[in-house]
């Protein structure tokens, strides 16, 4: 049984590749560290919110994690996105208003799929701060989240819209599978350190 370090993550931001054999169990340790770090107890909910459209097969990530992790037994994160009721850029300001009215005191984790150079297509990045969705298709949309997650699906530089329209399927599903079985992980191990705390 992996043991659960609750040392604070390096500066760098997590970068971790699909490849590897230790992916989901790495994230999700990563992801509990920086939880924890920035002392996740003193929110009122941890809001996952997963960014993205079923339409686009590149951009499908998001609310594919939503819709699985949505229908697993964890209980630490709320989720926002999922494939029945995505969240995009038509009504993401005011999935955001519905948040903040029902929450207190949120602690969101934006999830959204990218593009990225080549040598990096398959990584899984945990980064500090909000992200801004669509930046790399153009859409004028604020930045969210106290903490991001991006999964690099495709690689950019041209005509991105069409690059995510024709990203293979497989990769996103990988992509995907990686981060919820990380999710899962990253839930039990802080549901196990809140009931030892109690």
């Amino acid at each position: 049984m992996k043991t659960f370090n609750m040392d604070p993550p390096c500066a760098n931001n997590t970068k971790i590749h699909i490849d590897n054999p230790a992916a989901a169990s790495e994230f999700g340790n990563d992801l509990s560290k920086t939880l924890n770090y920035n002392n996740i107890s003193k929110f009122s909910d941890v809001i996952l919110l997963c960014i993205g459209t079923d339409r686009s097969t590149g951009d499908c990530m998001g609310p594919l994690i939503g819709t699985k992790i949505t229908s697993s037994s964890q209980e630490f994160f709320k989720v926002y996105g999922t494939l029945d009721y995505p969240v995009h850029a038509g009504n993401i300001k005011n999935t955001l208003e519905e948040i903040y009215n029902i929450s207190d005191n949120p602690f969101i984790i934006a999830l959204d799929a990218c593009l990225g150079s080549i040598d990096h297509v398959g990584c899984i990045n945990i980064g500090t701060g909000s992200l801004r969705p669509g930046a790399g298709v153009n859409k004028d949309l604020p930045f969210i989240g106290d903490l991001h997650i991006t999964g690099i699906v495709n690689v950019s530089g041209f005509m991105e819209y069409l690059v995510l329209q024709n990203t293979r399927l497989n990769l996103v599903m990988k992509i995907a599978d990686t981060i919820v079985e990380g999710l899962k992980f990253c839930s039990n191990n802080l549901s196990q350190v809140k009931a030892s705390t109690v």
